[in-house]
């Protein structure tokens, strides 16, 4: 028998709001909101999503997990980087050159994640 990703974890202060945000930037949907757990997905019959669970304590130094977003286009790039500002996020300076392919942001509650060129600029 293998095993298949289910969820992946983020720890947050704010489960709705966070929960909230990434369904909004990833145009998925909250598909269960317990008290001590929120779960997004692009449906609800997604075969894997992302799972909001509470922490206590704060946040400390760079995530050593992070997404990594993309774009079918540059100029969707571009537009998605301001959109998701608009939504809440933040640019974070991680010692960035200014000659990436990627843009650092963070959530409301500060992990971090990448908005990149389009994955067909990526690979090949």
């Amino acid at each position: 028998m293998a095993v298949a990703l289910h969820h992946i974890v983020i720890d947050a202060h704010d489960l709705p709001g966070l929960a909230r945000f990434w369904a909004a930037v990833l145009r998925w949907e909250v598909v269960s909101e317990k008290e001590r757990e929120v779960i997004i997905g692009a449906d609800r019959n997604a075969a894997w999503g992302i799972c909001f669970m509470p922490v206590t304590e704060s946040k400390r130094g760079k995530n050593r997990l992070h997404f990594d977003l993309n774009a079918e286009s540059a100029d969707d790039r571009l537009a998605e980087i301001d959109r998701i500002l608009a939504l809440g996020a933040t640019r974070v300076d991680i010692g960035q050159t200014g000659d990436e392919s990627w843009t650092v942001l963070a959530d409301p509650e500060g992990n971090e994640f990448c908005v990149v060129r389009p994955k067909r600029d990526l690979i090949g």
